[in-house]
């Protein structure tokens, strides 16, 4: 017998599929179903961020979903806290917590024991980095990042000013890359009865996916949700307007691109990004890979991760 609690972790690179996969398990499986997506915390970023519809959860309890404000921070350590809450309130009620998302710093934070605190935080040195991005750009401290850190420059996306800088704060206080610091404390946590579910597809076919999903997306106002963030005072240089979606469509609402030129830089950020997610996640071996084209209807992938499951748990 053992006193972990319950945990299925399902990911996957954006537009696979997860969330409708997610529900289906949440239905099956006494659910209920926690984000792990660093964009989808966001109030009133809906469209494009693919969030989940109310009709859409089909009436499963969602969590970590329009939880702040465009213009608040949230950090890795604010979601391990809330996830990590919500894990054992569900497992207390006899229900089991599904975690599903592509943000792998979000994942790492429920099944590594990565330390956040270890490197205490220097006003002077990210006030400085602050005003070179501000000055020109993020790719500038990201390429200034390339050089004194590979693989977090490598992991750490452009859009994404804080967590550069916190890799070039960390770097300047120690001498050392962040990557080799986190490798010192990147144990698996043992905890929970895990699982880890990944899906996975021809690339191909996920990229014509992402690339109709972005039409989707056009079609249903994404141009008009960046137009009322701007309208309600949102600046274009917050870490949420720099999602992917956001910072193109306002690169044409400024009349720097045309919205077909806007389009296109979606999807190839998109796919660029889902390249990203495959590579992070598949550095940890605990992930169960599924196919997803080895299941021609939705119905029998959902029942295949049921047994796998089950089975898990059972010898859990």
């Amino acid at each position: 017998m053992t006193n972990k609690e319950n945990l299925l972790i399902i990911i996957g690179p954006t537009a696979i599929g997860k969330t409708s996969v997610s529900i289906g398990l949440a239905k099956k499986l006494n659910g209920e179903i926690i984000s792990a997506d660093s964009m989808q915390i966001y109030k009133y970023m809906d469209i494009g961020t693919a969030k989940v519809t109310p009709e859409e959860m089909e009436g499963i309890p969602h969590y970590l979903i329009d939880i702040v404000y465009p213009d608040e921070e949230y950090t890795v350590a604010d979601y391990k806290m809330n996830a990590e809450e919500l894990i054992t309130d569900i497992n207390n009620r006899n229900r089991l917590p599904i975690v599903v998302g592509g943000t792998g710093l979000y994942i790492n934070s429920l099944v590594y024991d990565l330390n956040f605190t270890q490197v205490p935080p220097n006003e002077d040195i990210r006030n400085r980095l602050e005003n070179l991005a501000n000055k020109f750009g993020n790719e500038h401290i990201h390429k200034m990042l390339e050089e004194v850190d590979k693989e977090s420059f490598n992991r750490i996306n452009v859009m994404d000013r804080k967590r550069i800088i916190r890799a070039l704060e960390i770097y300047e206080v120690t001498g050392k890359p962040m990557s080799k610091q986190s490798n010192n404390f990147r144990k698996p946590i043992d905890k929970y009865n895990l699982q880890m579910i990944g899906l996975n597809m021809d690339r191909e076919k996920l990229y014509e996916r992402i690339n109709l999903r972005v039409e989707k997306m056009i079609e249903a106002g994404l141009i008009e949700e960046v137009s009322n963030l701007l309208r309600m005072g949102y600046h274009k240089n917050l870490v949420s307007m720099q999602g992917i979606g956001y910072k193109e469509i306002i690169r044409y609402l400024e009349g720097e691109t045309s919205l077909d030129e806007s389009i296109e830089l979606i999807k190839r950020g998109s796919r660029n990004y889902a390249k990203r997610q495959l590579t992070w996640f598949k550095r940890d071996n605990r992930i169960e890979w599924i196919n997803v084209d080895e299941f021609s209807k939705m119905d029998q992938l959902i029942m295949y991760i049921v047994d796998y499951s089950e089975n898990i748990r059972r010898r859990g």
